[in-house]
């Protein structure tokens, strides 16, 4: 048994069984995963996967027990490397982030920036996608990172901490008849149509929430998962956006007013996720802290050495979070 034929039958089944993409992702030859896979069978004495010709139907029963284990041998060949890295040359390597448009667009840069500064040899990669790409990006182990506000919460893989609180502005032109209305309430928000996120994206939920709450049913129009993309149709009247206020600059939206909606939703909690058992070098610590300040090296090692989400909730139960 070999650690490249463990490789080659988790890339597999992580191309959704297909050969041909598995070989192209390791820069090898299709034939050649093909005989590798037989070869590991072959010594084990039992199939990994079913087939249909030549082609991969499904995981065997013994294959989805042989996979687990793979992949947990996998993960700890890699924090063998990083650690090797981390004693050899603490200055250099790589950071891999998954995160939605709002968060890279809107609180990252000062982050990144700050992080660049620091750390010019480490190569920086960010992936955007919706919260659910995200999270499973995160929990197979292809980005070291995951920043999200929803989804997270459904990989039990991944160490989860709390970031910061934010809430929701209207978003209308100047002299809109809302903003008069004095208070803002949700349902003189339903009576026009509403330009917002996508749903389960940037704290959808709780904007659906709050109007079914109030037994409302809001006309939305038009959803996007780019709060810039839904500025622009507010401006061009298609309706009245809904977005994170912190989506909203007053020096590059100001032919529109932000109208501040905190007493009518729940605040939304944006949260980093890495996948457990992950060795976090110490570059990646201080990345966490420049994104989340009270999350210092000594928090993050205790959330990673949790096991349930019960003591997770517990180390943070008593953190005042800021609020954007």
């Amino acid at each position: 048994m070999k650690l490249q034929q463990l490789r080659y039958i988790w890339e597999v089944a992580r191309n959704n069984l297909n050969v041909s993409a598995t070989a192209e992702s390791l820069y090898t030859s299709q034939p050649g995963v093909s005989k590798q896979i037989r070869t590991l069978e072959d010594e084990l004495g039992v199939q990994i996967f079913q087939r249909s010709g030549k082609h991969l139907t499904e995981v065997t029963a013994a294959g989805k027990s042989i996979l687990r284990v793979a992949g947990e041998i996998l993960d700890r060949t890699e924090n063998i490397r990083q650690i090797a890295q981390e004693f050899s040359d603490p200055r250099r390597g790589s950071l891999s982030i998954a995160t939605t448009h709002t968060q890279a667009r809107y609180k990252l840069p000062p982050v990144i920036r700050e992080f660049i500064d620091r750390y010019p040899n480490v190569a920086l990669h960010m992936h955007q996608g919706t919260p659910i790409q995200i999270s499973e990006l995160a929990s197979k182990g292809t980005v070291d990172f995951a920043i999200a506000t929803e989804a997270l919460e459904h990989f039990e893989n991944l160490v989860m901490m709390p970031c910061y609180r934010w809430n929701r502005s209207v978003i209308v032109p100047h002299g809109h008849p809302l903003t008069r209305e004095r208070p803002l309430t949700l349902a003189a928000i339903a009576r026009y149509p509403l330009v917002t996120y996508v749903f389960g994206f940037t704290g959808r939920s709780q904007l659906d929430d709050a109007f079914s709450a109030a037994s409302l049913k809001p006309q939305v129009v038009f959803t996007a998962t780019d709060a810039d993309v839904i500025k622009t149709y507010v401006k061009l009247g298609l309706g009245v956006g809904i977005v994170a206020s912190m989506a909203y600059d007053p020096k590059l939206d100001g032919d529109l007013q932000a109208l501040s909606a905190d007493h009518l939703f729940e605040p939304s909690t944006t949260k980093i996720g890495f996948r457990r058992g992950t060795f976090l070098r110490g570059f990646m610590f201080d990345f966490i802290e420049l994104f989340a300040p009270h999350l210092q090296r000594s928090v993050v090692e205790k959330a990673a050495a949790a096991h349930s989400k019960d003591t997770l909730d517990r180390l943070f139960a008593d953190v005042q979070l800021p609020s954007y």
